[in-house]
């Protein structure tokens, strides 16, 4: 079994959903020498979320972020986490319901992903730096 393991920043994106599939792929070519496997990709930030979903419709991430705005208002008269702006405890919350990794299968050093599925970066916070993510690939 191999396993490979990469920690990448990405770029500073603004907040919204954003698809980062090429990026992760661009930085990670060790995935081509893993017929079978696994690929996790964790984000080390409390403020940002990974999902999977659609990547051909760009209305599809502008959705995402309208709906988790009316879920998750900024503003609450409830929150006491309040020290860092009115996007910080709103976006705890985000990133929490949408979840720090993903698991993708590794099919002929390739990420087995469905023809309209994509990587996103969840940007959840008004004026974020670029983002660490931890890349870890196994399999034979």
């Amino acid at each position: 079994m191999k396993f490979f393991q990469k920690e990448i920043r990405l770029k500073a994106y603004k907040r919204g959903f954003h698809l980062v599939t090429e990026e992760i792929l661009y930085a990670f070519p060790e995935l081509k020498k893993i017929r079978v496997g696994m690929c996790q990709i964790f984000i080390k930030h409390t403020s940002a979320s990974l999902t999977v979903n659609e990547n051909a419709d760009p209305t599809v991430r502008t959705d995402f972020e309208s709906h988790m705005n009316v879920m998750v208002p900024e503003n609450a008269p409830y929150y006491i986490h309040t020290y860092e702006g009115p996007d910080d405890m709103p976006a705890h919350i985000k990133a929490s319901l949408m979840g720090a990794s993903v698991q993708i299968p590794i099919s002929n050093g390739r990420l087995n992903l469905g023809i309209w599925q994509g990587v996103y970066l969840c940007e959840h916070r008004d004026h974020a730096s670029g983002r660490n993510l931890v890349l870890t690939a196994f399999g034979e």
